[in-house]
């Protein structure tokens, strides 16, 4: 009887209580903004300078911002160069019905549905990209109910992350404007400088490099990226005139896709090899780990969010790969806080207009705010340079 009657009480708890799934909250709004934000000055690399590309003069922006049933908020982004802005907006509004009514918890599970969503055009490239505004907004919101930094809601590791700068350095900047740029870098707090190569003639990439070796000193963290344009005989040939400067990566010296390639190039030379900006989903940058790179630069924008670049950060580290982030250091500050091994933050200023919030740079680190979430609220600004809006569901 004993046995009986413990099973009947436990059986009444059981209908009384409710489940996860009934007791969660939900997605009850959303609004997507298409932003296109200007640049002062069209910026060149070694694209332009090849003919492959024009200058960029613009970066358009797709702002998700949702809400909850309870209240709960949460912004994130994406963002395309050139172009496809008016694509990843166009795809991105055929997403947003999906999260409607759905427990904003549930981010992985919402990732692989919107996947699915639009599988049959793939799982890298656009169909990717346009998840992102709606995974990071809702890594945001998790972390915003909690109380908590979103670094502090993966686990952080530390409270600032290294930083460099790469606005200073582009190729259509003269070299005396690139040696005042880099002192200005300096004594504002930068961390490193990043320099653009890649140009026709090698002699000149080399000038460059060791004026301002020699203007920052010895030990000062200096890097190049030749935006992919060396084929493998370039790219030793640049590696090995190169590897004097004290270095600490070359980047994208070959094809973002050339995984083995840049795996070779980490074992020939000294100098570090870093690569996978411009790659746009789990697999490939699974490839580039597994090739040998030595700094993985994954941005999550382009690999569809947070929920990705997770994975990515987990098979890095498992592989023992530095991580120095794409560009977006506004959501990546909170990702390499997390990240096991001593990361690298790239500082681009270009962002900053679009929020209110601004970043705390000292002693050549970039420190992680008290706020809550990503720790942005879009300006006025980003609202006059809106271009285009859809609104999905219903305010609670």
């Amino acid at each position: 009887m004993a046995v009986e009657s413990n099973i009947v009480s436990y059986a009444k708890v059981g209908a009384d209580a409710r489940t996860a799934a009934e007791s969660g909250d939900r997605i009850a709004a959303i609004r997507l903004s298409l932003v296109h934000l200007p640049l002062a000055t069209p910026v060149s690399d070694a694209k332009v300078l090849t003919g492959r590309q024009k200058p960029l003069t613009e970066i358009a922006f797709i702002f998700a911002e949702i809400t909850s049933r309870d209240g709960h908020r949460g912004i994130g982004f994406g963002y395309s160069k050139r172009a496809g802005g008016p694509g990843l907006y166009a795809h991105a509004k055929e997403l947003a019905p999906n999260l409607l009514g759905q427990d904003p918890n549930d981010i992985v599970r919402l990732f692989t549905q919107l996947q699915w969503a639009g599988a049959s055009m793939g799982r890298a490239g656009m169909t990717t990209q346009a998840i992102a505004p709606f995974d990071i907004a809702l890594w945001d919101m998790k972390a915003r109910r909690a109380g908590l930094p979103l670094a502090k809601l993966l686990g952080a590791q530390r409270d600032s992350v290294a930083c460099y700068n790469t606005t200073g350095g582009f190729l259509h900047t003269p070299l005396d404007q690139v040696l005042k740029n880099v002192a200005i870098s300096r004594e504002s707090g930068i961390g490193g400088i990043k320099l653009k190569v890649g140009h026709p003639d090698l002699k000149v990439d080399i000038e460059r490099v060791g004026a301002v070796r020699k203007l920052l000193g010895e030990g000062f963290p200096l890097m190049v990226d030749a935006n992919q344009q060396w084929d493998r005989q370039q790219a030793t040939r640049a590696c090995r005139a190169l590897e004097p400067f004290d270095l600490t990566w070359i980047e994208e010296p070959l094809d973002a896709h050339d995984f083995e390639g840049h795996g070779l190039l980490a074992e020939r030379f000294d100098t570090a090899i870093a690569t996978g900006e411009m790659l746009t989903c789990f697999d490939e940058h699974a490839q580039l780990i597994l090739a040998g790179t030595d700094f993985i630069q994954p941005d999550a924008p382009r690999v569809g969010g947070i929920t990705p670049f997770l994975k990515i950060m987990a098979l890095g580290e498992f592989k023992q790969r530095k991580l120095a982030p794409h560009f977006a250091m506004e959501i990546h500050l909170h990702l390499a806080a997390a990240y096991g091994i001593e990361p690298w933050l790239e500082h681009f200023e270009w962002l900053g207009p679009l929020f209110n919030e601004q970043m705390q740079l000292q002693g050549g680190r970039m420190w992680v705010s008290d706020r809550a979430g990503l720790g942005f609220s879009l300006s006025e600004q980003a609202r006059a340079w809106t271009a285009a809006t859809e609104e999905f569901g219903r305010l609670p």
